[in-house]
Order: C-alpha cells, then structure tokens, then sequence
C-alpha cells in the first residue's frame, strides 16, 4: 500500500492556489479539467517529497463549477507539513497575509488555515528550535 493523495474542496480556484503554492510553497504536479463533468482537479507536491524520483504524496484540489457553499472544514482534521525552519516559514505567510492561529511557539507547531477553512499544521523538521519572539508572546487566533 502507498499513499497518493488528500482531497479537499476549495470554492476559488484562484485564492486557494495563491494560498498553497504561492505562500504554502507547494507546486502544481499536473491538472485536469473535465467540461463534461463540470469540475477541475489540481494536485500539489511539496518539493522535498519530489526529490526520490517517485510518485509523491499529494493534495488534490477539486473545484466543482458549479457554485456550491462547503462547511465544516475542521470536520476534516487537517493536512501537516514538515518544515526546515518554522519561524521563517510562519514569518514569509505571515507577510503574505496569512493569519497564524497556533503560533510555533515552542519552536516545534504551528496552524494556519487555508481560504477554505482546511487546517494546515506546520511542524519543525528535527528538534524543535529555541523559542523566539515574536512567537513566544503571540496569542492564538481561532480555532483549527
């Protein structure tokens, strides 16, 4: 058995690739929009998993055309990703206009959440690093 993929259902395409590749860091594998069936699935890899030449883990994004409103994303539980230095990574979505909702302050975690309301956990490859402002003091935002 080999794991291939978590699906998640996002409402715009456009903000959820933002969101994923742009400040997550993911990258697009490949695409498919099906007219017949009115929908577009798009999978992502982290590009640490891409680098043993074989099929990577991924999150395949479905959009379905066809307007429709989807709750209970934290139903879901959450997608995780480890990380080489999780200050810097909270700090570059942070800037991106991503909100932090369990700051990494242990140095170890953090959540934040994608425009679809699907938890994203974040946690430091290795150790866990030093505490550092302006982690330590941060507050949670919300819930994930």
């Amino acid at each position: 058995m080999r794991y291939l993929h978590t699906m998640v259902r996002v409402a715009d395409v456009d903000k959820s690739l933002d969101f994923y590749c742009n400040k997550l860091g993911l990258e697009q594998i490949r695409r498919r929009d099906d007219e017949k069936g009115r929908f577009s699935l798009i999978f992502l890899a982290a590009p640490g998993d891409k680098s043993d030449g074989e099929r990577a883990p991924m999150v395949e994004l479905t959009y379905n055309w066809d307007p429709e409103a989807y709750s209970g994303g934290r139903n879901f539980g959450h997608l995780a990703y480890e990380v080489e230095d999780i200050y810097a990574v909270c700090a570059r979505l942070q800037a991106g206009g991503v909100t932090i909702l369990r700051p990494p302050r242990d140095g170890r975690m953090a959540f934040v959440r994608s425009p679809d309301n699907i938890s994203i956990e974040l946690l430091q490859a290795g150790e866990a690093l030093p505490p550092q402002e302006p982690w330590i003091s941060m507050k949670n935002t919300g819930n994930w």
